[in-house]
């Protein structure tokens, strides 16, 4: 029996990743872990446990020990911190990764260092300029016009992500996060108007081994972010398109024509329709990732057959579900899925 540790169980992504792990053919032992105790009584897990958070100076330590006292084969980690912890450490743990190489994980994680690899192998970017002062902030104007989004250089969920249309915006902004002793680097980059699109993939040794892309269509409680946009959607929908699958494949294979583990790539329409790419999530997997579980492509459970070496069924490299599949969530409320055009519902 396949014996793993899941860091971040607690979050949504973490619990949809176990969930699919549960609807795997075979048993597998998940041990579940948080720095929130309140948020691990969510996981449906065989053990959980609270761990140190991964920038406290004994975390590896407490997960070797964790990692010894369960017998854990695998280490998953859910959130991006674990994922570069772990990535940066791979050495020390006592257990399997099945992580890309470390130099990949460390560009994915930098946005303005994707967008350079993206733009040496000749792929269209979302432009991006450092903002290190109000300089850089007039450098941007004069570059991407107004208005131009202004977002943290690392992190996920739009991270410190607002729309700029005036300079004093971005000043504030900028110093309302300073003020907080939030110590980040921020960088403008162009505002791309058209539809927000995720791409999943799962890849060993430089092959693309199954992928889907869909459609974010709205998201959670956007009025409570300056930007309107969390990346957190409540309803999106499986897409098929060959521009999105290219652009995408083409944007992994940019950064690691090695690429083994979890892609899951973001990309923005521009002005003109051409999905453009504006960063990849590495190592770990969507927040909705059950969402194509219960669509039939369970891809946290091959992605644990692949770590292990072991033999997975043909399945298609791109467009592995139905086109227009709704996938509808929200707050205390479970999700469903439903197939466009089939609404049960009246208009009056």
């Amino acid at each position: 029996m396949k014996r793993i540790i899941t860091t971040g169980s607690g979050g949504p992504a973490g619990i949809n990743f176990i969930k699919s792990l549960g609807d795997a053919p075979e048993k597998i032992y998940v041990i579940g872990t948080d720095v929130n105790k309140h948020h691990l009584e969510l996981v449906n897990a065989d053990e959980k446990c609270i761990i140190p958070r991964s920038d406290s100076s004994d975390y590896i330590e407490k997960l070797n020990s964790l990692i010894n006292m369960t017998k854990a084969d695998l280490v998953h980690p859910q959130p991006d911190s674990e994922v570069r912890i772990l990535s940066e450490n791979r050495k020390k743990i006592n257990a399997m990764l099945f992580l890309p190489e470390k130099r990949t994980v460390r560009i994915c994680q930098d946005k303005h260092e994707s967008a350079k690899a993206w733009k040496k192998a000749g792929l269209p970017i979302s432009h991006s300029i450092e903002i290190r002062d109000e300089a850089d902030m007039i450098t941007a104007e004069e570059k991407f016009g107004l208005p131009y989004w202004l977002r943290a250089k690392v992190g996920f969920s739009s991270r410190g992500s607002t729309l700029v249309r005036n300079r004093k915006t971005a000043i504030h902004w900028i110093g309302y996060w300073k003020s907080r002793g939030s110590d980040w680097n921020f960088i403008a980059q162009e505002y791309l108007p058209g539809k927000n699109i995720a791409f999943q993939s799962v890849w060993k040794d430089g092959e693309l081994i199954t992928s889907q892309a869909r459609e974010r269509l709205e998201y959670l409680y956007p009025y409570l972010a300056p930007s309107g946009v969390t990346n957190t959607p409540i309803v999106a929908k499986t897409i098929h398109r060959n521009d999105v699958n290219k652009m995408a494949t083409d944007c992994v294979l940019a950064i690691d024509k090695n690429a083994t583990g979890i892609f899951c790539v973001d990309l923005k329409e521009n002005k003109d329709g051409v999905p453009i790419p504006t960063e990849i999530n590495t190592g770990r997997f969507f927040t909705t990732s059950y969402f194509f579980t219960k669509a039939g492509i369970n891809m946290p459970y091959y992605y644990l057959k692949l770590a292990y070496n072991e033999k997975i069924p043909e399945l298609p490299k791109y467009n592995a579900l139905p086109k227009d599949l709704y996938w509808i969530r929200h707050m205390d409320a479970p999700a469903i899925l439903k197939k466009g055009g089939e609404w049960n519902h009246s208009v009056i």
